[in-house]
Order: structure tokens, then sequence, then C-alpha cells
């Protein structure tokens, strides 16, 4: 297989070609390693990007579409991997500090535990107006707190399907709410 072109590798893949993942694999992981590494500065979570990325590739065979060059379509999962992470973590570390603030403060009382049970009824008003399909993947989410690939399996769709569904969900659901709604979801996950 190391005399195949990146386009007849990909083509070998989408038919079920383990050989031919391999391939790529060999040909890539390391650029990519290193890639992230340049720009997280972790190892371990390069590693983990990397592996899901190449996860994904061999996950999501089938219905793979990349349009232009391999390596161009490899980096650029890579950084979007990579800013998704990012952005996780500033979110989480933001939220905690400001959860600090509260307890070090005292100001946690009664009111705000009324404010988040109206917030909770609101948004779970909210969330039964959007499409069933769409509903079904958010609340399995949000609530049973499964990753993309549980809620895959457990409704018979593609990691893909699941994440746009919950993307678009939130996109609906964000400007109902703003600052309240990040708040309110960022305590459902990390609480």
């Amino acid at each position: 297989m190391s005399h195949y072109c990146d386009d007849i590798l990909i083509a070998q893949v989408k038919k079920g070609s383990k050989a031919a993942f391999n391939e790529i694999y060999k040909r890539y992981w390391a650029v990519l390693y290193r890639h992230a590494r340049r720009m997280i500065k972790m190892e371990e979570e390069s590693q983990d990007i990397i592996q899901d990325i190449f996860e994904s590739l061999w996950r999501n065979r089938e219905s793979l579409e990349i349009r232009g060059e391999l390596s161009s379509y490899l980096y650029s999962a890579v950084r979007y991997k990579i800013f998704d992470l990012l952005d996780k973590g500033k979110v989480r570390n933001d939220y905690l500090e400001k959860l600090a603030g509260f307890i070090h403060n005292g100001t946690y009382t009664i009111d705000h535990i009324l404010i988040e049970k109206e917030l909770s009824e609101r948004i779970e008003r909210e969330v039964n107006f959007l499409p069933r399909k769409m509903r079904e993947v958010f609340e399995l989410s949000r609530k049973e707190h499964l990753s993309h690939r549980e809620i895959a399996e457990r409704l018979s769709l593609s990691d893909q399907t699941v994440k746009k569904q919950i993307h678009k969900a939130l996109k609906i659901l964000k400007p109902k709410f703003g600052i309240f709604f990040w708040c309110y979801i960022i305590v459902k996950l990390f609480l």
C-alpha cells in the first residue's frame, strides 16, 4: 500500500480496507502529532486528538467526503479538535473561577436556587419545542451525559449526525437565553 497515492488509499478505506487505513495512519500520525504538540504543548492531549481523528476517520469511512488533499483535511481536523479542546478548557476555567467566587463570598443563596429552578423549567419548555429527533439527541447528551458515539449507537445514527443535531439545538436555544443558558449548561455538565 505504500506506493498508492492518498486518493486511492481513501477510496480503499471507504470500501473497508484496513491495510489502506493503516498506511494512512503510518503516513500521517507522526506529522499530525507534531503539529498538535506545537499548537497545544500537551503530550497526552495531542495523542488523544490524533487518536480521535483516526478513530473518526475509520468509523465514518463509508460516508467520508474529502474535498481536496487528505493532508489538508487531516490538518484541519487537528486544528478544529484543538480549538474545541481550548474552548472547553476556557469555559470550564471561567465557570470554576465564578463558582469559587460564589462559594468564597457566600453569595449562592436561596435566590440563586430559585433562579436556577426557573431557568431550568424555561429551558425544559424550549427543549420540548425542538424537533423530535433533535430533542432526543440533545436530551441524551445533556441529561444522560452520553457521548456522541454512545448516542449514535443507541439511536442508530452516525456520530456526525449526532454532532450536527446537538449543534443545531444549541444554535436554536442559545439566542433565547444568552449567558444564563451557558451557565446552566455548564452547571449541568460539571456538577
